[in-house]
């Protein structure tokens, strides 16, 4: 897809925008999430780091749509994506696109398989008015590697982000006021595998699968997994896996109010609750 008339102008070398069209304008919350509905392929989906499983198509469409529901119900605005039929992954939304600002860089999947994934989500953030860059060749990123926390940008350097995908990543945001810390992995698929953040910036992990935990600056090592996963909904309520009680029980016992969602089929191919939405909170007025 080319690119979209009037909505920045990426450089063709390293995907980013010169001038910053916001600087005047005032940035505001937002709560609004794109979502990709699960192809009829879910089941060809790649695995990685884990042993395949049987996924059950018709209980993942369910579990999307629960999914889907709580977002909705806690204030969120979700926006779907023109759905890609023939990319078995495309329910894992977040890994196209990473979104600082106003400011959208669409990914260069480091699993080549997904690379047609990226166009129905480009459609979707320039008509929200984002200013779109590109990550191009040699790069490779995918959102599911890159975490927040206020300023700072946390950017996994696994398989699927290489140096190159880091470096326009930094050319893009950098200027926009982010810190971007690069940190290895190599024992999940992505980053926020390994971690997420608590509202307090507090990043959570399991620590078995935390290559380098001491890269920030507070950590919380969680008892599962799954409990690695979280999206934080507002008011202190966190979106976590169902398969996660003891780690729930933990952040209910931090003052936080876990609101849980089954997504054991997404599960069987490496996904969580974070990588099936893009969330945008932070869109200018």
């Amino acid at each position: 897809m080319g690119a979209v008339a009037g909505r920045g102008t990426g450089c063709m070398m390293c995907g980013y925008t010169s001038a910053n069209p916001f600087d005047s304008e005032t940035r505001v919350p937002s709560q609004k999430a794109l979502i990709r509905r699960p192809s009829p392929r879910l089941a060809e989906g790649l695995v990685t780091h884990i042993e395949r499983e049987p996924v059950d198509a018709e209980l993942a469409m369910r579990q999307w749509e629960a999914y889907v529901e709580a977002l909705d119900a806690h204030g969120w605005e979700t926006i779907e994506v023109e759905p890609e039929d023939d990319c078995p992954d495309s329910v894992f939304v977040e890994d196209t696109v990473v979104v600082f600002r106003n400011v959208a860089l669409i990914a260069r999947p480091g699993a080549e398989s997904r690379r047609e994934e990226t166009a129905g989500v480009e459609e979707a953030v320039a008509r929200l008015g984002c200013s779109v860059n590109w990550v191009w060749e040699p790069g490779t990123l995918e959102g599911g590697d890159v975490l927040k926390i206020g300023d700072t940008v946390y950017v996994g350097r696994g398989g699927r982000t290489n140096a190159a995908g880091i470096q326009q990543l930094r050319a893009t945001f950098e200027p926009l006021g982010a810190r971007v810390v690069a940190v290895p992995v190599s024992k999940v698929l992505h980053l926020k595998s390994a971690v997420t953040a608590l509202p307090d910036g507090t990043v959570v992990g399991h620590g078995p699968l935390v290559d380098t935990p001491s890269l920030f600056p507070r950590f919380l090592s969680v008892p599962e997994e799954s409990g690695s996963h979280v999206v934080l909904l507002g008011g202190g309520k966190l979106l976590m896996a169902a398969s996660a009680p003891k780690t729930a029980e933990l952040f209910a016992d931090l003052g936080h109010e876990p609101v849980l969602v089954d997504i054991s089929e997404f599960e069987k191919l490496e996904g969580c609750v974070t990588c099936l939405s893009v969330r945008l909170r932070e869109l200018y007025a």
